[in-house]
């Protein structure tokens, strides 16, 4: 069977890191074959451990779940606690041996990523505890690292730009390089299975959910890029995982809240939602995660596509072609539980397509569901079978069978490396975008506007690990030369909040003002027309979402730049950007409609200046 290469093999491979990122390469690694990727041989041995299993060790290998706290064994009497409560386990070890999971999702909130070393420990603990039960088969262990605005895993770890920025960046080299980076560090502390690439293309500036998370609005531009992704993780011996299938770019709902509904035709969806997801199986994509959304185009039951099997059997299994592991989004987001109760989604996702279940909010009832379904008919045990197969071939092809385990050297050689850091910080500067600089204030001279006021939004770190991003903009401009104190002043500012932003700008030579999400009636905007009426130069940043520039046109603000995420390296790199130590090098892979008249383009895709 083509293999990828073992762990260890990547984390000793990784000290060639730093003489290819140097020449903007790759570690040497050889071509490495989809996970899924089989043969009969393989397929025999893997339908010998299948025939060996229990039904309720079969159905435990369908589920990958959370769990809380940072040890497999020995969690902090919060995580007890919390895992009592929610799955009637005190610990992750109790967890497996009683329902058999197949796979454990990380979280930052549930406590599972402190630090790399532990992270790693908690990742050999859980294989452990897999590896004592009867049928010894390892666990898949995987997190949403997608990098920008999602993030579990922070610093020391390497923090790359989003899928947005690298849209801005355009280049394939450097989003593959991401992802390889990203890949590898992840392999180095025991996550097998990332939920990235976003393979969502955001046509509407209104998605309260994906945004910043697809690398833009064009549908070729964005294959070429899940394209990139897939073969950086999947050649850093991880797997990938492209979402949220059919698409989940054009919502105006958020399916973590409510089931949102995409009207496009068949047409529309073969046009814009599917060539990503084309692309993603052409480059050999491991996994495919569905989306809580409902396209009657494609299924008029009104189901969402999770439990749909027109769209996960019919359209994403026959049509498209795929084989390789299909994976729900999370159980406990309520698209999903609109419409049937607990017990049934689970049911229905398999019935649908799906081979493996995510989270779902009651372990015990979905674990039983399941069982249940199995015993009376509903689910025969050869559908049980089919994805079983399907994940351990995934599981096979990422040398879990083999050596499953990490080490606090391979932790040390490769999460955070010089090599990597740098490699961030360079990508970083190629998606910063000017857009608009009309008296020419940028690149700004420390000669002439050295004392700097850096007030604006302070959103809460994605890993937890970074930020506040005024602070961030601060230090970094200190670093260059300036003399810059920063002022949060929130996302939704107060008058007296805003009257002491325009009493520190006073003396000032220029403000920054990094915005989240300005909308109509933001008091951001309040905030920013108050500080150009100072007669101090005002310079924004939009630390989200690019759209923000509409909502400041014509407030007199004397430029504004997109970062697309506030992650230091992205804040970094806009400092640097705005002092000129750096070329503005991003273009929008967005349109930026007009705010007073939606229809009208105020900014194209492709659009950023240079100096």
């Amino acid at each position: 069977m083509p293999h990828r290469t073992s762990r260890r093999t990547l984390l000793t491979a990784t000290a060639a890191t730093a003489a290819a990122a140097a020449t903007g390469g790759f570690a040497a690694t050889p071509a490495l074959a989809s996970a899924h990727t089989t043969n009969a041989s393989t397929d025999s041995r893997l339908r010998r451990i299948i025939a060996g299993m229990s039904l309720e060790e079969k159905v435990g290998q369908l589920f990958v779940m959370r769990v809380y706290g940072h040890s497999a064994t020995e969690p902090d009497q919060v995580d007890i606690d919390e895992n009592l409560k929610e799955i009637g386990v005190r610990t992750a070890a109790e967890l497996i041996a009683k329902y058999h999971v197949g796979g454990i999702i990380y979280f930052t909130w549930a406590r599972n990523t402190r630090d790399p070393h532990q992270i790693a420990d908690l990742s050999n603990g859980l294989q452990h505890a897999a590896l004592a039960e009867r049928s010894r088969v390892p666990l898949i262990v995987s997190t949403d690292q997608e990098h920008g605005i999602v993030c579990r895993l922070g610093a020391p770890a390497t923090l790359l730009p989003g899928a947005m920025a690298l849209g801005a960046g355009a280049s394939r080299s450097d989003t593959r390089r991401a992802a390889w980076i990203a890949g590898a560090e992840l392999a180095a502390v025991g996550i097998n299975q990332n939920y990235a690439p976003d393979a969502d293309v955001n046509v509407n500036p209104a998605n309260p959910v994906i945004g910043v998370r697809s690398f833009g609005s064009d549908p070729d531009a964005v294959s070429d890029l899940v394209a990139a992704q897939v073969k950086g993780y999947q050649g850093a011996g991880i797997a990938a995982t492209a979402k949220h299938f059919p698409g989940h770019g054009d919502t105006n709902v958020d399916s973590h809240t409510g089931l949102p509904v995409i009207n496009h035709t068949r047409a529309q969806w073969e046009e814009l939602d599917a060539p990503p997801f084309r692309a993603a199986i052409r480059a050999r994509i491991d996994s495919i995660m569905t989306a809580h959304i409902v396209v009657p185009a494609l299924d008029p039951s009104g189901d969402p596509a999770t439990l749909s099997r027109p769209i996960l059997t019919g359209i994403l299994r026959e049509e498209l072609g795929y084989d390789g592991v299909v994976v729900t989004d999370s159980l406990a987001m309520q698209g999903v539980r609109t419409k049937y109760g607990d017990d049934r989604v689970p049911v229905l996702a398999l019935r649908a397509g799906a081979d493996q279940l995510l989270n779902p909010p009651n372990l015990s009832v979905a674990w039983n569901a399941v069982l249940k379904a199995v015993r009376d008919g509903e689910l025969t045990e050869a559908r049980i079978d089919e994805s079983i197969l399907r994940i351990l071939r995934l599981k096979s092809g990422l040398g879990l069978f083999r050596d499953p385990f990490v080490t606090h050297g391979g932790v040390d050689r490769t999460v955070g490396s010089r090599a990597h850091l740098a490699a961030a910080d360079r990508i970083a500067e190629r998606t910063t975008t000017l857009l608009d600089n009309p008296g020419s204030l940028l690149p700004l001279s420390r000669r002439t506007h050295r004392s700097l006021l850096v007030v604006g939004a302070d959103p809460a770190s994605p890993s937890g690990t970074t930020g506040p991003p005024t602070t961030v903009l601060a230090k970094a401009f200190g670093e260059l030369g300036f003399s810059a104190q920063a002022l949060s002043t929130g996302t939704a500012p107060k008058q007296a909040k805003i009257d002491e932003a325009v009493a520190a700008a006073r003396g000032r030579d220029a403000v920054i003002v990094a915005t989240y999400n300005v909308t109509a009636t933001s008091s951001q905007r309040t905030l920013v027309t108050a500080l150009v009426a100072t007669g101090v130069p005002v310079i924004t940043v939009a630390i989200r979402n690019p759209y923000d520039v509409a909502h400041l046109t014509g407030a007199g603000v004397a430029a504004s730049l997109a970062a697309y995420s506030w992650i230091d390296v992205e804040l970094r790199a806009a400092a640097r950007v705005i002092a000129g130590r750096a070329e503005p090098e991003g273009t929008l892979p967005v349109p930026v409609q007009r705010a007073d008249d939606p229809t009208q383009v105020l900014y194209p895709v492709g659009h950023g200046l240079s100096y």
